[in-house]
């Protein structure tokens, strides 16, 4: 989708700090972060939240979530971290590209 933000970032138009790269997923540091670590992992593929998730694109979900379970060993914080997807502007999403937020690093408050 050309008028993605995050799509221009998976091509390279706009610059990130990455995490991580494969075939199917790109992950990066969130310019705001709300953590000490704080890190966007978004598919290659658009589609534009949680509401949009299909069969076709299921795997890519769970490839997604297999890559964030990997970065949280290797970066040392598999004990306790947050993922969080926002679907639609009035739970937040900003950026209509399904992402995933990863936090960890404090105590994160819980949602009671």
């Amino acid at each position: 989708m050309s008028d993605c933000l995050f799509c221009k970032i998976i091509s390279g138009e706009i610059p990130s700090n990455k995490v991580y790269e494969d075939e199917i997923c790109y992950a990066f540091y969130d310019i705001s972060p709300m953590a000490p670590t704080h890190f966007l992992v978004i598919p290659k593929v658009h589609f534009a939240s949680a509401a949009e998730a299909t069969e076709e694109n299921a795997a890519a979900i769970g490839h997604i979530y297999m890559v964030i379970a990997k970065l949280a060993k290797e970066m040392g914080f598999a004990d306790g971290f947050r993922v969080v997807t926002n679907c639609g502007e009035i739970a937040g999403q900003t950026v209509h590209h399904i992402h995933f937020h990863v936090l960890s690093g404090k105590q994160l408050g819980s949602f009671n």
